[in-house]
């Protein structure tokens, strides 16, 4: 266990640690031959009180320190004032009781307050550093250094003072400390902090790098495309710092609760004391009662481990490569029924490649004609068009027509390549391609030339995620610009409950909308897609989720969730992480108010002493810790297929 400790938590241990054993030593002594006895004299309770009081210091200095804090801030109510209350209460009442002559009790139990209340706050120190473990992970991706060529020397310096194109050197074992184009050199990068992907990635000349990556095995010179705050490392330094301040409704539930809460009790406490005190005149049995009130009222367990456990829910998405922006969402994607997929990119590879030209014979010439309108585009489909044919036609002038296609003009000389739309809108009639696949029909100076199919492929594992997310009584929904005939063939490949076909951009926010508009109990509509030209519908749904965000701005700024590995078998993991977290959660609010009230009764009634209200505070404390730790266990992609 050392070993997964900070300096600080050993530090932290070796002060309970040492600070148990005294106690232990002091409270074994007292018990056996009565320390308030060791002296004669009504000042016999000083000896045990040093004694108690030094292993008090020890323990609970910080507590009494950030206690005066607070209250110098005007932050009174607090567990830190609640707990110098009841303690320094408890000296009190036993010096007082020393001092008249009475049974001293008081020192032992001040003293095991704090000691067991270290103990718990130890225990969420560990586990919350045990949930941060991935994080930590993501935290690590922060270059400390660039290597920058400047005339014929290397300096090192911060990543923020490097400029967009400086040459930046990286050697075997360092981290990339910014995103560029590798200009000489071939290696292997480690992804795995960005990613979850365990494989090495190779780059060679002319290859896209990322920061946050590890160079594995040979020297690389970058140069450098983008400055350090607006580097993928920044942005998900940013988005994974920024998540602790989107708190969820029980948080805030949680927040509010202790507010009201802990003044409201120290008042009862307060009347515990006082009402019964003047009436029996028995102050020491009424102050002690309220006392031990205080003790147990402390709401640790609660203001603690409910941040604890979305903490280890995002923890433990974050170690495969699903950065949640904050335990709001994940709250909200508990509640997920309806999940929406664009198609291209994120149920399909998006790997489109020519797979036929009509008519054949005149296959160069329709080529040609598309590459010239396609050129300079990094779309898939105008990608794939101009692998076909390296020698496009120049001087063009090309004008792209939202949800239609491209013109190119050249003087007299037009180029339509699109869709029907595209040929509808010019008058041109068309030979229809009935081949599944993208259609992009090609047109030269008003007559038909013809048709080029292009097709995509089916992710591997888009079946088994459809199959999954249905099974856990979600509805699937897939929105493409594709025709008919091609969603149709993958909504039925895949088992989608519903599809919508022939989509421009701005209707894909209205099928959003309208699914948002059904009526629904607590549900939430998620929309999956690439990040990129998908950001209306991400920020539009209840949860946005882009799909292979590395390297993406748009991807990390626009979504809730960002699937670091573009790996559709995130989302159900997502959900039984999410579906875990709030079951927990549950758990944890109902066990911690239940065992609080009772044992609040049985102090009220003098029934519990402050040993049982230790337990109450502490030990609920720690066991809703230890609960909220199981969500940060390890869950597998796609569950298991039932027999």
């Amino acid at each position: 266990m050392k070993g997964s400790l900070s300096k600080k938590q050993q530090r932290h241990l070796i002060r309970i640690l040492a600070a148990l054993v005294l106690f232990f030593a002091v409270f074994i002594t007292d018990k056996a031959i009565g320390l308030g006895s060791v002296f004669d004299g009504p000042a016999a309770w000083v000896f045990p009180f040093c004694l108690y009081l030094a292993v008090y210091l020890i323990i609970g200095y910080d507590v009494l320190f950030r206690a005066a804090r607070n209250i110098a801030h005007g932050q009174v109510f607090d567990e830190n004032f609640l707990m110098c209350v009841a303690t320094l209460g408890a000296f009190a009442l036993a010096i007082y009781r020393g001092a008249t002559g009475q049974e001293i009790e008081g020192f032992d139990e001040a003293c095991a307050v704090l000691l067991f209340y270290q103990v718990g706050e130890f225990f969420q120190s560990y586990a919350t550093g045990k949930s941060r473990k991935s994080i930590a992970g993501l935290m690590d991706i922060r270059p400390d250094y660039a290597n920058v060529r400047r005339g014929d020397s290397v300096e090192r310096v911060d990543p923020a003072e490097v400029q967009i194109g400086e040459i930046i050197v990286i050697q075997p074992g360092e981290r990339i400390p910014l995103d560029g184009i590798v200009v000489r050199g071939a290696s292997s990068l480690d992804t795995k902090a960005l990613t979850g992907e365990s494989l090495p990635r190779d780059v060679g000349e002319g290859g896209s790098v990322i920061s946050g990556c590890v160079n594995l095995t040979s020297q690389l010179e970058v140069r450098v495309v983008r400055a350090f705050y607006d580097s993928t490392v920044s942005k998900i330094l940013e988005l994974v710092e920024n998540a602790s301040e989107q708190k969820s409704k029980a948080e805030h539930f949680i927040t509010k609760f202790a507010k009201y809460y802990t003044p409201i009790v120290c008042a009862v406490a307060l009347l515990l004391a006082v009402i019964p005190g003047i009436v029996t005149s028995d102050w020491s049995t009424w102050i002690y009662r309220a006392l031990s009130f205080l003790v147990v009222s402390c709401p640790c367990a609660l203001v603690i481990s409910i941040p604890l456990s979305f903490f280890a829910g995002i923890g433990a998405a974050s170690r495969y490569g699903i950065l949640i922006k904050g335990s709001n969402f994940l709250e909200k994607f508990n509640r997920a029924d309806t999940f929406v997929f664009d198609k291209t990119g994120t149920l399909t590879k998006g790997n489109f490649a020519v797979a036929k030209v009509s008519p054949a014979a005149r296959r160069e010439e329709i080529l040609r004609l598309a590459a010239t309108a396609e050129q300079g585009s990094s779309h898939p489909i105008a990608v794939s068009i101009a692998a076909c044919c390296k020698t496009p036609y120049q001087g063009y002038t090309l004008t792209n027509v939202a949800g239609e296609g491209v013109v190119a003009t050249r003087a007299e000389d037009v180029i339509l390549c699109g869709n029907e739309r595209l040929m509808a809108r010019n008058h041109i009639d068309v030979i229809r391609e009935e081949g599944l696949g993208t259609v992009v029909y090609v047109a030269h100076n008003g007559a038909f030339v013809g048709s080029v199919l292009i097709a995509d492929e089916v992710k591997p594992e888009a079946k088994e995620v459809i199959t999954a997310l249905n099974g856990m009584g979600c509805r699937t929904v897939m929105l493409t610009g594709d025709n008919e005939a091609i969603a149709a063939s993958v909504a039925k490949e895949l088992s989608l409950t519903d599809y919508r076909a022939s989509l421009l951009p701005q209707n894909k926010v209205e099928e959003v909308e309208r699914l948002l508009a059904e009526p629904r109990k607590k549900g939430a509509v998620c929309f999956v897609g690439d990040g990129i030209n998908d950001a209306p519908v991400l920020m539009r749904s209840d949860i946005g989720i882009a799909m292979g965000g590395v390297g993406s701005d748009a991807a990390i700024e626009a979504s809730d969730i960002v699937l670091m590995k573009d790996d559709l078998r995130g989302l159900p993991l997502a959900k039984r992480i999410a579906g875990k977290t709030m079951a927990i959660v549950m758990q944890i609010i109902v066990f911690s108010l239940v065992v609080k009230l009772a044992i609040l009764a049985l102090s009220a009634f003098g029934i519990a002493n402050m040993w049982i209200a230790v337990f109450g505070d502490v030990g609920v404390a720690v066991l809703a810790i230890l609960n909220a730790m199981r969500v940060n266990s390890r869950y597998q992609k796609v569950p298991k297929k039932k027999a």
